[in-house]
């Protein structure tokens, strides 16, 4: 009797002390796959600033977005659409689609049809670079998940064999590279099937995505609507959980979000890490000093794409972000100003002590 007593004034004191202000913590939602339904939340409800909204609204409107949406323990804070885009209208990805890539690099790993320890040549033949083969063989799966494959990144973007000459041993050069998609071959190559087919059947469905593959002269680009792009940010920010089956193993993931090596500090497999003490950018050799983006909380990592395509993964307020559009100032490969003076505006809606 006296067990039930403390239960109920527990119950009472848990409704008396709670309501829309509070920022409890609610269970992780994951929406259903095959389905447009999706929970919803308030800014309100967790804390956050509903009139300041207008202005995030406005400037992202601005800044030439197509879709924005915010996800709380994977339920829509923020949903909204610019310049006739909808809720079912597919854009690309651009390089923030790298992260696919990585993520399916990991899927194979733990399925045992590759080890990114060993070298490239080992998937997909000898010879797929213009380097001496002593060279090449230095090139591991590993060094493609982290930019540090060597290869010559003046050269443009075609990835054929004659175009991916050597500049430096793998491993001692970091440099944003377009030869990362040829472990899109070391895993159509090991799986014995279609990058696509393995992407679908391994990731894309299981989470419920849309989209597509779509070569674009040198790039495979992937497209899909902005609810997609979340689905896959909700994904990440449950370390490759989906609604409790583990879609990629937690230590991959780990590995994938935490600086892989020791030339730029805010790269893993392909994602970009914040609050390191320095970071490189795209087709530079030049090392910045501070945070990737100074107004973002420091345990972000994120998914950056050309022209401004983002998502932005925050463990510790259990946020995934994501924008889709057009560039918003001039054209830019990964980071670019609007960053950091778009995470100024989200800390005006959305802000925590």
């Amino acid at each position: 009797m006296k067990r039930i007593t403390c239960l109920l004034i527990a119950s009472l004191f848990l409704s008396c002390n709670s309501n829309e202000n509070d920022t409890y913590e609610d269970a992780m939602y994951f929406p259903p796959n095959n389905s447009t339904t999706w929970e919803t939340k308030t800014i309100v409800s967790i804390g956050g600033n509903q009139s300041n909204t207008q202005e995030l609204l406005d400037y992202l409107e601005l800044k030439n977005t197509k879709g924005f949406v915010i996800l709380h323990n994977g339920k829509i804070v923020m949903e909204n659409y610019f310049n006739g885009h909808t809720s079912t209208t597919p854009w690309y990805w651009a390089s923030a689609g790298k992260t696919l890539t990585s993520t399916l690099t990991g899927i194979a790993e733990q399925e045992g049809f590759i080890k990114t320890n060993n070298k490239v040549s080992d998937y997909i033949g000898n010879n797929w670079t213009s380097a001496t083969l002593a060279k090449e063989n230095l090139i591991s799966c590993k060094n493609l998940l982290t930019m540090t494959s060597g290869l010559d990144d003046d050269l443009g973007d075609d990835v054929s064999s004659t175009n991916l000459q050597y500049q430096a041993d793998a491993g001692t050069r970091w440099a944003y590279h377009n030869v990362y998609l040829k472990l899109q071959n070391v895993v159509a190559a090991a799986t014995n099937q279609s990058w696509e087919s393995y992407f679908n059947s391994k990731l894309k469905n299981p989470i419920g995505m849309s989209g597509s593959w779509i070569q674009n002269g040198d790039f495979s680009v992937y497209w899909s609507t902005t609810r997609s792009m979340a689905r896959f940010g909700l994904l990440a920010l449950n370390k490759g959980n989906w609604n409790g089956t583990q879609i990629l193993n937690t230590n991959f993931f780990n590995n994938a979000t935490t600086t892989s090596q020791s030339i730029n500090l805010s790269y893993g497999y392909l994602w970009w890490l914040n609050g390191k003490s320095s970071y490189h950018l795209p087709q530079s050799q030049f090392e910045f000093q501070g945070n990737l983006i100074p107004n973002a909380p420091a345990d972000m990592f994120c998914a950056l794409g050309k022209d401004d395509q983002k998502i932005y993964v925050v463990p510790s307020q259990k946020l995934v972000i994501v924008r889709m559009g057009n560039a918003a100032d001039g054209s830019n490969f990964a980071l670019s100003t609007f960053d950091n003076i778009l995470w100024q505006k989200i800390n005006a809606v959305i802000s925590w002590d």
